[in-house]
């Protein structure tokens, strides 16, 4: 998580900023759910082709998976399939997902600051937690 702290000279900046964050995560959002209906698409095809060759050769599925590996507290996992793809997306997808609703409450309780009108001589300080605003402080400049 990375907070930072910026200046606004009104609050159509603050607003501004807050939009284009909603409009950043909602392309993004939007680029990975199309990427998750290809990978679900080929990931079901991949377990429709294991379970005739299970059910073919008479062997049950393993539930083991001694392709990952722990480095640390990052998980690797090699010769990936599209289930580890697909549940990695999945995993994206939802991430977006909560940013975008988290970023649409904050603009609607932000409504307010577009009918302040003039705000000559006050500056504005946000803290800000992923490019979310969490706090705004008023200042007289």
């Amino acid at each position: 998580m990375v907070t930072q702290i910026k200046e606004y000279d009104s609050t159509q900046a603050i607003a501004e900023g807050l939009d284009r964050q909603l409009s950043e995560t909602k392309s993004v959002l939007g680029e990975n759910l199309r990427r998750l209906d290809e990978i679900r698409t080929l990931a079901e095809k991949s377990r429709k082709i294991r379970e005739v060759v299970l059910k073919l050769s008479g062997k049950k599925a393993t539930t083991e998976n001694q392709n990952e590996i722990m480095v640390g507290t990052l998980n690797i996992v090699l010769d990936a399939n599209p289930f580890h793809e697909l549940t990695a997306i999945e995993a994206v997808v939802r991430s977006h997902q909560e940013r975008l609703n988290v970023l649409q409450k904050v603009r609607e309780s932000l409504k307010w600051l577009d009918q302040l009108g003039d705000t000559e001589g006050l500056n504005f300080t946000v803290v800000e937690n992923e490019g979310i605003p969490e706090k705004i402080l008023f200042k007289l400049s």
